[in-house]
């Protein structure tokens, strides 16, 4: 019996799954951090008292821009999926990872409120099976092999509201793939 891989995983913390995701999509601590991503928001809108890329109150709620600025410091692309579109297993095969974001319940402790917000994730492929890596989970949720996948994305998708987001390396194809090993 195979046995589960070493897999990193970084639980929810505030309102920062924006940098838990990307740090899950790339399997290192650290290699975001909120002063990074606040930056970011910064380079994004220079010159405005109160930034549009994030939580008014500095807790983190990223935005598309902020996770598409990240992506791009580690030499990848975010490519935003159509939702009229069917998903075929080529479509996600040469992606390094996958990212939802979609609707969440909005609560503090255990006062829900009566709005949502929206929530990042990434998903993952390692040894064949693809994980959720959803901050929110205890631990990596295996989703199964590329059909399960599919299947599990194109639920997503039907929901109101949510969005895919295929992560590329902009590398040389052979250099990007000697990194993944």
């Amino acid at each position: 019996m195979k046995s589960k891989p070493d897999i990193y995983h970084e639980k929810q913390s505030k309102q920062l799954c924006a940098l838990h995701t990307l740090n899950n999509l790339f399997q290192k601590p650290d290699t975001f951090t909120k002063t990074l991503l606040d930056d970011l928001c910064t380079q994004l809108t220079p010159n405005s008292w109160i930034n549009p890329h994030r939580s008014v109150f500095g807790l983190g709620n990223y935005d598309v821009n902020v996770v598409m600025a990240a992506i791009q410091l580690m030499d990848c692309e975010m490519v935003w999926w159509d939702k009229r579109r069917r998903i075929t297993p080529q479509d996600v095969n040469s992606a390094i990872g996958l990212i939802l974001n979609l609707p969440s319940p909005s609560r503090v402790g255990s006062l829900l409120f009566p709005f949502r917000t929206k929530h990042w994730l990434a998903i993952r492929q390692f040894d064949s099976v693809y994980y959720n890596l959803d901050s929110k989970l205890p631990a990596p949720e295996s989703i199964g092999d590329i059909q399960q996948l599919i299947e599990h994305l194109t639920r997503h998708l039907n929901e109101e509201d949510c969005e895919l987001f295929l992560v590329n390396s902009t590398k040389p194809c052979t250099l990007a793939v000697a990194e993944l090993m």
